[in-house]
């Protein structure tokens, strides 16, 4: 097969539908519009949402309840396993992690969580740690220190 050889697969590209150009395209006059109304005109329509004038749903749900969603904390976690790319010996605090690209934000604070494994001595500072977090780091004869 040759460069010039290539074409798509046959039914993948569809000619666009050319409304109002005449009856013979099965699409002509009213363009599929049908006959008058506020949708036949143009910029003609309902915004989202809009039953006719009849209470919308949206306003006829009773709201109810508290969210925490406002005072919600993000708090941003990490695996063990991830610490790997330190070399040994190193403090790894949030900044850190934020260098080496491991979580992309701080946010409202780091935790630290047990899957994977740590096969090195790290100095790890966090805002949390997991138990099962903590005794791994110990484990490979490290440190966990909460900050």
């Amino acid at each position: 097969m040759k460069l010039h050889e290539l074409k798509p697969a046959p039914g993948a590209r569809k000619k666009p539908t050319r409304k109002g150009r005449g009856i013979g395209s099965g699409l002509g006059k009213t363009a599929g519009r049908g006959h008058k109304g506020q949708k036949s005109r143009s910029g003609g329509g309902v915004r989202p949402g809009f039953e006719g004038g009849q209470m919308p749903l949206q306003r006829r749900m009773p709201k109810r309840g508290f969210t925490n969603a406002m005072f919600a904390r993000e708090i941003i976690a990490v695996n063990v396993g991830r610490l790997n790319r330190f070399e040994s010996g190193a403090t790894v605090t949030p900044e850190t992690l934020l260098a080496a690209r491991v979580v992309r934000k701080v946010g409202d604070g780091v935790k630290i969580l047990g899957k994977g494994n740590l096969d090195r001595p790290l100095t790890v500072q966090a805002h949390a740690f997991s138990k099962s977090a903590e005794e791994k780091i110990v484990a490979a004869g490290g440190k966990a220190e909460v900050i």
